[in-house]
């Protein structure tokens, strides 16, 4: 990867990609693209472009000024929000992530995008979900991810394009605030824990989904980038987690460092059918067995650093306000 164009760039994944992406290639090597353009280290640390990835002109414009060798395609709306509008959510989602393999093709660069558990369904294997299996979502977020999955396999064994991909889990960080995913909710009460010392989750006790936290997932997406493509059977849609969690769990692993910390429940029943219909457990034997992938924060490791890191978000704040 020499120049890498990201869309979404302002997004939950982007926000902490892109900064890691420029220390390891350059700050030059990095485009980063978003549909709106707000004042961060994202905008201000390299070479930015306003982009709505529904143009496919304008996506493969800016991939041609810039000369990109790799495409990092992250824009998508999420699960609770593609409820909503289904119909906005197929046109970002799908038209978007086709408009990015055509510029990949059309470049011959390297391709990337993020499926989601989201792409497993009710009628999936609940427990240690194997990496090839059943896929029948009943949410529109999740039929897009399967259909961006079957595209990027068809871009590979049509076009060649060197497409790669993981399946992501219920994604953890403390650098930006939930953005209306199912899972959201295991980003939002490590908030409220410093905050209001309470939280309310929307997801019901006993419902149990993967969880990774965000430097994994930042780490996996650029170890397996950066993998042999001889020895990737799978190319897309890896599964990855690293931890298998419900509500209590978070509770637990939090009041060890806030032990006045409370957990109710108030059940959202579009998000709690949307948890249902995901897996338990899922197994990443074939990302750790093709690219080495391995986790490196349990829920304990990442409570400790979660909390710490937003102690000092607020203090910083306090400081300077």
């Amino acid at each position: 990867m020499k120049k890498i164009l990201v869309t979404g760039a302002l997004g939950q994944i982007g926000s902490e990609l892109v900064p890691k992406l420029r220390e390891i290639y350059g700050a030059d090597k990095v485009i980063a693209t978003d549909i709106r353009r707000i004042e961060n280290q994202v905008v201000n640390g390299g070479p930015f472009e306003i982009l709505d990835v529904t143009n496919g002109k304008a996506l493969l414009d800016i991939a041609k000024k810039h000369n990109v060798d790799t495409i990092m395609h992250l824009a998508c709306l999420l699960s609770a929000k593609a409820e909503d509008n289904p119909l906005l959510a197929w046109n970002i989602n799908m038209n978007g992530t086709l408009n990015a393999l055509e510029a990949a093709r059309e470049l011959d660069a390297k391709f990337f995008t993020p499926s989601s558990i989201g792409a497993f369904g009710p009628t999936t294997p609940a427990d240690n979900t194997p990496q090839d299996t059943i896929q029948r979502p009943t949410t529109m977020y999740g039929v897009n991810k399967v259909s961006g999955e079957l595209l990027c396999d068809y871009y590979h064994k049509r076009f060649g394009v060197d497409t790669r991909g993981v399946r992501f889990p219920g994604l953890i960080s403390y650098e930006t605030l939930p953005g209306g995913g199912t899972t959201d909710y295991a980003v939002d009460i490590y908030y409220k824990a410093i905050q209001d010392g309470t939280y309310t989750s929307y997801i019901k006790e006993g419902t149990y989904m993967d969880m990774m936290y965000m430097p994994d997932a930042i780490q996996a997406i650029i170890q397996l980038m950066q993998a042999d493509p001889d020895k990737l059977v799978h190319r897309n849609a890896f599964n990855v987690t690293a931890m298998s969690v419900e509500p209590k769990d978070f509770a637990i692993a939090i009041q060890k460092y806030i032990p006045s910390f409370t957990l109710n429940y108030e059940v959202d029943p579009v998000r709690q059918a949307i948890a249902d219909s995901w897996p338990n457990s899922i197994d990443a034997s074939a990302a750790k067995n093709e690219w080495g992938f391995k986790a490196k924060y349990d829920l304990e490791k990442m409570t400790e650093d979660m909390l710490e890191k937003l102690k000092a978000k607020q203090l910083d704040r306090v400081a300077n306000n």
